[in-house]
């Protein structure tokens, strides 16, 4: 269980919240800078950070925190979840791939872990093989919403015949 962040590191968070809710990830960023240094490694501020750089688009700096979640949270799944989005958003598939697979053996029931790994195999022209885990993880989640998910999603446009017969 994590610590909750002391006060008033933790209204900065909630402040950052806020304003990405809004859609203003400059704000949320700018109030994470007002978190005392030695709180800003905390994975709570780390994920918020993680989210500013999403919604920016800034997925080098994503990549970074990516990692250092993984390295704070090894027992957790969105810090390789998040390495493997950064690096595909990148265009690494391969290591977004790469980075994502082993996910699968520590954490098998998430089904988003599969799902992501159906749409970079299907990216990498692993076609077989991206339909498997969509079918694993419609199995983990529930047909109706992954396969609605799925019909919209860009990367996985070449198996959306497929996806209509699941």
């Amino acid at each position: 269980m994590l610590k909750p962040l002391p006060h008033p590191d933790n209204l900065h968070l909630s402040a950052a919240e806020g304003w990405l809710e809004l859609g203003n990830w400059r704000e949320a960023d700018m109030e994470l800078e007002n978190i005392s240094p030695p709180q800003r490694a905390h994975p709570y501020v780390l994920e918020m950070r993680f989210q500013i750089c999403a919604k920016a688009a800034n997925w080098k700096r994503a990549v970074d925190i990516s990692r250092t979640i993984i390295q704070t949270l090894p027992d957790n799944p969105w810090g390789p979840f998040h390495l493997a989005y950064s690096l595909h958003e990148l265009k690494r598939t391969q290591e977004a791939y790469d980075a994502l697979r082993p996910a699968v053996e520590q954490w098998p029931d998430k089904h988003l872990i599969h799902y992501n790994l159906a749409c970079y195999a299907c990216q990498l022209g692993n076609l077989d093989e991206a339909l498997d885990w969509l079918k694993k993880s419609i199995a983990l989640a529930g047909k109706e919403d992954i396969r609605k998910q799925a019909l919209s999603d860009p990367d996985l446009k070449p198996l959306r015949v497929l996806i209509r017969q699941l």
